[in-house]
């Protein structure tokens, strides 16, 4: 059966096909009496304009498009939902892409983005130094980062959360329980999430007189395969850590599995805290202390920025980072006598 078309509904309307446009777009100068001619042809031949062509004749698609690093990280599957929520409700609606940490496969779906014409995009980047990604801010399409951004971007606006006082704070905590032997599983350098993370737990102890050697730095990938390993390691040294730090929930979930493999108890004989808070922490027994980004809120604020940059047809400031917030619960406790 032939697909109705524009000049089906208005010889159906004895009307011409520039009225049935009028009454398509919602312009005015129709009268009342065409207008429902127009409405009863389409019903009647049950016509379906052609979304993809009339938002581009409008320089429009209503489409933003979301590329995340990892979806199966519930940080990025909450962030995910916050901005679909948001763009839902603005009138938008979202094309995700999940890069899985691979700067070529981040570069595909960019390309794939920009080929259906989406009016911005909202950008997590999987490594710091990513040329490819150049080439798009600043172009023709707004670019929002969120959580994380790349070098030789100024003027690209990040929307993330600060974790530097909480991560702050989690060390004066493990500090103040007799710990001295830190450790920390931290993300990779080559991102910047992962190099901050790194550089405040190495701060924060420094400041408080605790230097962290070499042997108790494990560098993952932000999976979950990485944080096993490492904890495997820091486990098999001599003199291992008393208290573990992981840089993300996906690490954390692996480095608990090690010291559950291992026999170790949690905190009797290791303290362990995560940076990324995810609701099933609080259920283990005993809940994991976690640094807690503002998740729903970084979403919705960086597709709200991202939509204003796209009606205003301009970049804008840089927003104030939001602050994340360490929560304690019972994964950390005093170091004890006889500890391995």
């Amino acid at each position: 059966m032939k697909t109705p078309t524009v000049k089906d509904v208005a010889r159906e309307a004895g009307v011409s096909t520039a009225t049935v446009s009028r009454v398509l777009s919602g312009k005015e100068g129709v009268s009342e009496d065409k207008r429902l001619r127009v409405l009863a042809a389409i019903e009647r031949l049950g016509y379906r304009p052609n979304a993809v062509a009339r938002s581009l004749r409008m320089e429009s698609t209503r489409t933003l498009g979301l590329v995340i690093s990892n979806v199966t990280n519930p940080f990025f599957t909450e962030v995910a939902r916050a901005v679909e929520d948001e763009a839902a409700r603005e009138g938008y609606s979202l094309i995700l892409g999940n890069a899985d940490e691979d700067p070529a496969k981040e570069e595909l779906y960019l390309n794939v983005l920009l080929q259906k014409q989406v009016d911005g995009i909202l950008l997590s980047p999987a490594r710091s130094d990513a040329p490819h990604l150049l080439k798009v801010v600043g172009g023709r399409v707004p670019v929002v980062f969120l959580d994380r951004s790349i070098d030789g971007a100024a003027g690209v606006p990040v929307v993330r959360a600060d974790g530097r006082g909480a991560v702050d704070s989690l060390v004066e905590h493990l500090i103040g329980l007799g710990h001295r032997r830190l450790a920390i599983i931290s993300g990779p350098r080559e991102i910047i999430s992962g190099r901050e993370r790194l550089e405040a737990f190495l701060n924060a102890a420094g400041r408080r007189g605790i230097r962290i050697p070499d042997e108790y730095i494990k560098f993952g990938n932000f999976r979950r395969s990485s944080g096993l390993e490492a904890m495997r390691k820091l486990l098999a040294l001599a003199e291992p850590p008393t208290a573990v730090f992981a840089a993300n929930n996906l690490m954390a979930l692996g480095a608990l599995q090690a010291l559950e493999e291992a026999g170790v108890r949690i905190p009797q004989e290791i303290s362990f805290a995560s940076f990324d808070d995810v609701p099933w922490f609080g259920l283990l027994k005993p809940p994991i202390t976690a640094i807690a980004q503002p998740t729903r809120a970084l979403g919705a604020s960086a597709a709200s920025l991202l939509i204003e940059m796209i009606r205003e047809r301009k970049s804008t400031k840089e927003p104030e980072p939001m602050e994340a917030q360490l929560v304690i619960r019972g994964s950390c406790g005093p170091v004890r006598e006889g500890v391995r």
